[in-house]
This record gives C-alpha cells, sequence and structure tokens, in this order.
C-alpha cells in the first residue's frame, strides 16, 4: 500500500505543478491576467505541500524520483490540454524518466 500511495502522491503533486506552471504560463504568455498568475502560484505552493506527504523522509530522493514524474507528466499534459503530439522520441524519454522513478524511489535497500 505505501507504493501505491507514493505513486498517487506523485501524481498529484504533478497535477498542482504541471497545472500551476500551465496557469502561470497562461496568465502571462496568453495574457489572460493577474487571476490565472495567483491561482498558478497557490497551485505551485500545493506541490509543494503535496510532496511532503511521500512516506520517505529524503527530500533529495523524493525530488529526484519526482523529476520523472514531472517529466512524463508534463508531455500528457501537453498532449490532453494542448493538443500537443509527442514523437517517438519524447515517448521513448519518459519512459526512461519514469523507469528512473521506480529505480530511485522503490529498488531495494538494505
Amino acid at each position: 500500500m505505501t507504493v501505491a500511495r507514493s505513486l498517487l502522491l506523485f501524481v498529484v503533486a504533478a497535477l498542482a505543478e504541471i497545472g500551476g506552471a500551465w496557469l502561470v504560463w497562461q496568465g502571462v504568455r496568453e495574457q489572460r491576467g493577474l487571476p490565472w498568475v495567483g491561482a498558478g502560484f497557490i497551485a505551485l505552493g500545493l506541490y509543494g505541500l503535496v510532496a511532503t506527504f511521500q512516506p520517505d523522509a529524503d527530500f533529495g530522493r523524493i525530488l529526484a524520483a519526482y523529476g520523472g514524474v514531472f517529466v512524463a507528466g508534463s508531455l500528457v499534459w501537453g498532449m490532453v490540454v494542448d493538443k500537443f503530439r509527442p514523437d517517438r522520441w519524447d515517448l521513448i524519454g519518459a519512459a526512461i524518466c519514469l523507469l528512473g522513478v521506480l529505480v530511485i524511489m522503490y529498488a531495494p535497500r538494505g
């Protein structure tokens, strides 16, 4: 159950961080205004909070592993929200990143 909880927290963190960054992007680059930027700042803050609930106590490990989730999640966000079409290299790179998440977070240690 700990691995499932950890993976769920990574997904929630990715939604908050990627969504927050997208909101800031929309507010500034697409000139939608300060409410969008403010909502993005709040979402980015929630990302930081969600990461603290990971069961592992090592900040560096969690942040390093999360990087792989962020990479894959960003491509998914782009596909769903912005109709981005990743090429095979994007997909291969994301798969490598997700493999890195599994190794960093869930490899047996002893």
